[in-house]
């Protein structure tokens, strides 16, 4: 009886370090992992740019023909590619004819506008339209010439470049339905 409980007693305590050992160990992996957590936590955090600390500023006359101005939203911050502004137009105002390395994402926010892509019908966009202009594809956007017009530009930046500026659009262009 004697060797009986000694071998109980020896099995007994294999299973306690066998399950001691497994817990430490399993302790250890999620000190481990809420380690990693922690240090991502403290290298990625979330960015809140309050509509106070931008600031519109006019729109280059080399780049667009009338009162336009241009709020930076967001910059590409690496690894994205992505920036966006909010561009408000006067009647009349418009960008000049221009591309995008990896194409443009318009939302249109308020008023009534138009947009043009080359050898196409000027067509009109109104608050809620969302136009998609593919990669080098050459065009214009801006205000009717009788409605203000804001929308939301997003585009992504190729090799630290988002647009590629041409020359401007004409008087007759803009009043033109082609």
């Amino acid at each position: 009886m004697n060797i009986t409980c000694f071998a109980a007693l020896a099995v007994t305590l294999s299973l306690l370090a066998l399950a001691s050992a497994q817990a430490t160990r399993e302790e250890s992996t999620i000190a481990s992992s809420a380690s990693v957590i922690r240090q991502s936590d403290q290298l990625q955090k979330m960015t809140i740019t309050r509509s106070s600390a931008r600031a519109a500023s006019r729109g280059p006359e080399a780049n667009f023909t009338g009162k336009v101005s241009v709020e930076a939203l967001f910059p590409a911050n690496a690894p994205a590619r992505a920036a966006g502004a909010s561009v408000t137009f006067e009647p009349g105002a418009r960008s000049a004819w221009h591309t995008h390395p990896l194409g443009q994402i318009l939302i249109v926010t308020s008023g009534t506008g138009w947009v043009q892509q080359e050898g196409g019908e000027k067509q009109e966009i109104k608050p809620g339209d969302v136009v998609w202009t593919p990669p080098g594809v050459k065009h214009w956007h801006g205000a009717t010439a009788t409605d203000r017009m804001t929308h939301i530009a997003i585009q992504e930046a190729l090799d630290g470049k988002v647009v590629e500026w041409m020359e401007k659009v004409s008087d007759e262009q803009y009043r033109s339905r082609k």
